[in-house]
């Protein structure tokens, strides 16, 4: 599964903490090519001139954000490791923990060792997707890897998307009372308790509505 990530396997930017506004980019490569020639001097055996390594890198650039004129040509920053020294770079670690976050340094230090959480990082449209064709034991079970997957598991769009796929025909009015009291809970409201409250709810209306129009 490993083969289908992208080059770039993360990136995040984000500004760091006040007082400072300096703008920062973490990015974690499966690989970079490198020539020859930028090798000849940490590198010894002989190269072919056509010749390059694949190495896998872990890049922490930053932008100085100042209203001071000293600042205002100063070039972007810029730590370039391979994946290997940079689990050994306890500074770095600090850096990127200030900027980003504890939970993202962990993220980075296990791409670094070969630890790829697919599921946790992709996009929530698509996990939701994914999620909506679980069986219901399943997505118990997956609401309690992590806070991440608790809150997507027991939220209105999955729960949402669960009820659409069940059932042939939701009416503008349920999908007004699934709103009101939330996808989840209207799932598993049985059928005799889901037209009690369709009921009540009518009976609240065309009372507001009578006193609307008295």
């Amino acid at each position: 599964m490993a083969s289908l990530l992208r080059e770039e396997v993360f990136e995040t930017r984000g500004q760091a903490p006040a007082p400072s506004k300096d703008f920062c980019q973490l990015l974690v490569t499966r690989r970079e090519v490198v020539r020859p020639l930028s090798l000849l001097l940490s590198v010894l055996g002989n190269l072919r001139s056509n010749s390059a390594f694949v190495l896998p890198k872990v890049i922490f650039r930053w932008w100085k954000i100042s209203l001071r004129n000293k600042f205002h040509e100063s070039r972007p920053g810029e730590i370039k490791e391979s994946q290997e020294d940079f689990l050994d770079d306890s500074s770095l670690h600090i850096q990127i923990a200030i900027v980003f976050g504890a939970k993202v340094l962990e993220h980075v230090l296990n791409l670094c060792r070969g630890n790829y959480d697919f599921l946790e990082w992709l996009p929530v449209p698509l996990l939701l997707y994914i999620i909506s064709f679980l069986e219901l034991e399943d997505i118990a079970r997956l609401s309690q890897v992590s806070r991440r997957f608790e809150m997507i598991c027991n939220s209105n769009a999955l729960w949402e998307n669960i009820v659409e796929n069940l059932c042939d025909t939701i009416t503008p009015e349920m999908k007004e009372l699934a709103q009101e009291m939330g996808w989840k809970q209207f799932f598993f409201t049985n059928r005799l308790q889901l037209q009690l409250q369709l009921r009540r709810r009518r009976q609240k209306q065309d009372a507001q509505n009578k006193k609307v129009t008295e």
